[in-house]
């Protein structure tokens, strides 16, 4: 499948993707020189070339007009959150979309239709993202 990632999608997440999806095409709008163009133009240029949109615009769907777009152009349309404020939120953002699309893709590849795809965000608290061991005060079984 084609991919094209929105302007407001970091450009760093490019080279990741096409890593974890060597089977697709993963393009951003920087490249195509598409970034100015306003979503609805956007939408339908993309229609001729891609098969999947990925955004971080959370509002599109609440407008009627660029609804109306995304549901003419017939791409899947993928979006994610970015909460999060400066570097730890953009690395949020990335890991999110990094570990999602894999299984995305492979949801799309069966869909017969359009899908509206929202990806999950990891969580925010670094704490329930990795646990620390001070193998001096508690040494684990195989430490000994």
């Amino acid at each position: 499948m084609r991919i094209l990632l929105d302007a407001d999608t970091p450009i760093q997440l490019l080279a990741v993707l096409r890593h974890v999806l060597p089977a697709h095409r993963v393009d951003h709008v920087h490249d195509l020189g598409w970034s100015r163009k306003k979503d609805i133009p956007l939408l339908r240029d993309a229609s001729a070339h891609y098969d999947v949109f990925v955004t971080n615009d959370l509002n599109q769907l609440d407008n009627p007009g660029e609804t109306a777009a995304i549901r003419k152009s017939r791409l899947h349309h993928v979006r994610y959150g970015h909460r999060q404020p400066g570097l730890q939120g953009l690395a949020l953002a990335i890991g999110a979309v990094v570990a999602a699309m894999p299984g995305v893709m492979e949801h799309l590849e069966d869909a017969e239709t359009q899908r509206l795809i929202q990806i999950k965000g990891l969580d925010p608290n670094p704490k329930h993202r990795f646990e620390s061991i001070d193998p001096v005060r508690q040494p684990p079984k195989y430490w000994r």
